[in-house]
């Protein structure tokens, strides 16, 4: 048993990938999910596993090749990273149960086993993003994730999802470009690619070259940021959502963003911050205003979104900003309510969009227009839209209160009293766009298509209580998540220079 803990880092990465390759050779899409349902639930156990480990021992440094690093590739996994790849294999596993029904109704037979290879390709781009430490492997994991994700979003049965994907493979490439750019700056000034690495060599390559470091931060920021979909970087992320099968979209707005602010926070506080001083760094201020302006403008814009999925999308991009504003805080609470909220918002809109998955199935759209009333005959499924709904907003006793509630003391901390009435300002929009729906939904009569709409089949309902669940859980019992993100800001901040 010891034999295979000790290659579990390796294991994170290789069996979704194997997964892939396998999953590609069935026919049946029935076959194609029970073998994927198989991989996503040994995911969480591996992760958890690492999370267990690195808790009770420290960061795990797992040399592949047996090379050490700085000449070999390493995968590491500290507190962050296995909070990390903790929250994309459960929303992986998470969704499995769901997508057999929802897959074989919104994708044609023969196209079903490559919807799943794809899936297991885009979570093994997204879980070896987060374990690796070598800069230039996040390049390699990253356009794994992406060139799979354009093609989970191109077969969303409508042509939009086309139009979409092929949107966001521009912007992606871009974004990947940026990225690789400011990598060979690093490589460029200190001769490394290893990340622990390069965050030792960099002081001293500061002082001698100020501007390729400044060039590095400013390539590395705006790629991610592009991935991330930071206002106002975020274009592609709407149609993608809104044209994306549904269990894809879950499974993105769960995970995808979530591992590009990942790197964000790796590079903002393990590199940069560790090899130059950090109040120093021009991005405090940048990230600061372009993440207040992404909690008002895409709530705003949220509000008035005729398409349910759409009105989703923009409110991920506002709570991408509540995430960015507690990178920028910088200080313990506002940190940990920036990490905090990275998994808890997973949790809300995964709920969220599988709920909407679920109407989908039932009545083939999502348009406000169409879901009046729908409440009556879909009680279960649109209840739990309702509890994720008042996540988003912040009402005490859900998880998004004890996010919001750690970006306000950090805003307090930093003396910064101004961003406190910001917090919940943009928290109140979001009472309008979650009160449309719900206003739709129960306090109207229903419309032809609703009338003949009932709760999807339990093998659907399950992963939609489950998560709604864990929303309200999180938001009392604070341990396993502010309590990990806590100590993760703490280990953040204690390395800075």
């Amino acid at each position: 048993m010891k034999s295979v803990t000790v290659h579990l880092p390796a294991l994170q990465v290789v069996v979704p990938l194997i997964g892939a390759l396998l999953s590609a050779l069935f026919r049946r899409g029935t076959t194609a999910w029970a073998f994927a349902l198989v991989v996503s639930w040994l995911m969480p156990a591996i992760s958890i596993a690492l999370l267990l480990q690195v808790l009770d021992s420290g960061p795990i440094s797992y040399h592949l090749g047996g090379w050490a690093p700085p000449w070999g590739i390493e995968y590491r996994v500290d507190l962050l990273s296995a909070f990390v790849l903790v929250l994309v294999s459960v929303i992986g596993a998470a969704i499995m149960p769901f997508a057999r029904r929802s897959v074989a109704h919104e994708i044609e037979g023969d196209k079903q086993p490559w919807f799943y290879t794809m899936y297991l390709l885009c979570l093994t781009g997204l879980l070896g993003i987060t374990i690796t430490g070598d800069a230039f492997n996040v390049f390699v994991f990253l356009e794994i994730s992406s060139l799979s994700t354009y093609v989970l979003i191109a077969m969303g049965r409508d042509r939009r999802a086309l139009l979409a994907a092929y949107q966001y493979l521009i912007l992606g490439t871009i974004g990947a470009t940026f990225y690789i750019i400011g990598v060979g700056f690093l490589y460029l000034v200190t001769g490394s690619l290893n990340i622990v690495d390069i965050a030792e060599r960099l002081g001293p390559a500061a002082a001698a070259a100020p501007r390729p470091v400044m060039a590095a931060l400013a390539f590395v920021a705006v790629g991610i940021s592009l991935k991330l979909a930071l206002f106002p970087l975020h274009v592609w992320l709407p149609g993608a959502y809104a044209h994306a099968p549904s269990v894809a979209t879950a499974f993105l707005a769960g995970t995808a963003t979530k591992v590009a602010i990942y790197v964000l926070i790796r590079y903002f506080y393990s590199v940069f911050g560790v090899g130059v001083s950090f109040p120093s760094l021009p991005f405090v201020e940048v990230v600061l205003a372009l993440s207040v302006a992404a909690m008002f403008i895409a709530s705003i814009v949220a509000v008035f979104e005729p398409n349910a999925k759409r009105m989703l999308a923009y409110s991920s991009l506002a709570q991408v900003g509540y995430i960015t504003l507690g990178i920028a805080i910088a200080n313990t609470a506002g940190l940990t309510g920036g990490i905090v909220h990275l998994f808890n918002h997973a949790l809300m809109k995964t709920a969220l969009f599988l709920a909407l998955g679920a109407v989908f199935y039932r009545i083939g759209s999502v348009k406000l227009a169409d879901l009046a009333g729908i409440g009556r005959h879909m009680p279960v499924t649109m209840a739990a839209f309702v509890v994720g709904g008042l996540a988003i907003i912040g009402v005490p006793g859900t998880a998004g209160f004890i996010s919001k509630w750690y970006l306000a003391v950090g805003a307090v901390d930093r003396g910064w009293w101004p961003l406190v009435f910001v917090i919940l300002s943009s928290s109140l929009i979001a009472v309008v766009y979650i009160g449309r729906v719900v206003e739709v939904a129960w306090f109207r009569e229903p419309s032809p298509v609703a009338a003949a709409a009932k709760d999807p089949p339990w093998s659907m309902l399950l992963p939609l209580l489950a998560l709604v669940a864990a929303t309200i859980y999180f938001g009392l019992d604070t341990g396993a998540t502010a309590g990990v993100a806590q100590k993760i800001a703490a280990y953040l901040l204690g390395g800075l220079k």
